[in-house]
């Protein structure tokens, strides 16, 4: 086993600690690695796949966080060829919720939910992917006018 040491926000740590004591966990350390595992194959079951899809990244993050909203629009200029649309919303003096759709090759799009999520002062992110195929079946045409 290995020793670590990581940084985690007070508010983080009150839910881990709670869940800990909740679920009957003796340590800290425990939790933590029950709660890795879980998400490391969550994200197996999540792996991206292949060819196009549609996806919904959602992620809360602190809008007072140095240089993080500024790093975000890069990110986002950087990648317009994915971004659709995306939605933000004011959650209190800290907090902003944005739910982006974006559209593009699974391993781009995945790649890129990856990157805003990892980025310092985003303490929340999920993404969904669907694939997009295109309808083959007969007397099903969708057409915008």
């Amino acid at each position: 086993m290995q020793r670590i040491t990581i940084t985690i926000d007070d508010d983080l740590l009150a839910e881990i600690d709670a869940a800990a004591e909740e679920r009957g966990y003796q340590n800290r350390s425990e939790i933590i690695r029950d709660l890795a595992r879980a998400g490391m194959q969550q994200s197996a079951k999540q792996a991206a796949p292949a060819g196009q899809c549609v996806g919904a990244l959602v992620y809360v993050y602190d809008h007072s966080a140095r240089d993080l909203s500024k790093r975000l629009v890069q990110n986002f200029h950087g990648h317009h060829d994915l971004s659709l649309a995306t939605l933000h919303v004011h959650l209190d003096g800290d907090s902003c919720l944005e739910v982006t759709a974006l559209k593009g090759s699974s391993v781009d799009v995945q790649h890129f939910a990856d990157h805003i999520i990892a980025e310092r002062g985003v303490r929340y992110g999920h993404v969904v992917m669907i694939p997009a195929k295109p309808d083959t079946k007969p007397g099903r045409k969708h057409r915008h006018k």
